[in-house]
């Protein structure tokens, strides 16, 4: 059982430093923005470089943060039954919606993803506006990263999940990333 605590453990840590890197793109993402506005409305210029950036940075903040709001439980959720359920209940939701539905749709993005990325890392993929970013295939790469990051917190949930079902008293969890 201890095992099985330290490894949660360890998904739940990386999880909060997928979502630190996500923090971080967040703040760059807010510099270029301004950097962007500022060089178009008082100097009349425009990149598309700066422009790419923007959507790659955001890029990060989603495929880094997926895993990061999953582990704090603060996803996107139809939360008209939810809220009113039982722990137990909402545990089975948490079981059974990341069984049916969130590890096969990592493993179905993760699978299609694969030789899209390789593609491109292949040919050095580079942006195709002129001025642009050279190294698209990088941005690229977060996709595997990200859905791997939100794969395993998935098998994460779904062991939390399975272990306060069938154990709610003897098995307490790791949350927050508190060893208990």
């Amino acid at each position: 059982m201890q095992s099985i605590r330290r490894v949660l453990f360890i998904i739940d840590k990386v999880s909060s430093l997928s979502g630190k890197i996500s923090a971080i793109a967040c703040l760059l993402l807010v510099v270029v923005i301004f950097i962007d506005v500022v060089a178009r409305y008082f100097f009349n210029f425009s990149s598309a470089s700066l422009f790419e950036m923007e959507w790659h940075f955001f890029s990060i903040i989603f495929l880094f943060g997926a895993s990061y709001t999953l582990k704090n439980d603060k996803h996107v959720r139809v939360d008209i039954f939810y809220d009113k359920m039982s722990s137990k209940g909402k545990n089975w939701v948490n079981l059974i919606g990341s069984i049916l539905f969130l590890i096969p749709f990592c493993w179905i993005i993760l699978k299609g993803a694969i030789p899209y990325i390789e593609v491109s890392w292949k040919m050095k993929e580079t942006s195709t506006d002129p001025g642009g970013l050279p190294f698209r295939y990088i941005t690229k790469g977060f996709i595997l990263i990200g859905f791997v990051l939100l794969f395993i917190q998935a098998l994460g949930v779904t062991t939390k999940s399975f272990l306060r079902i069938v154990s709610p008293t003897s098995f307490k969890v790791i949350d927050n990333n508190n060893m208990e």
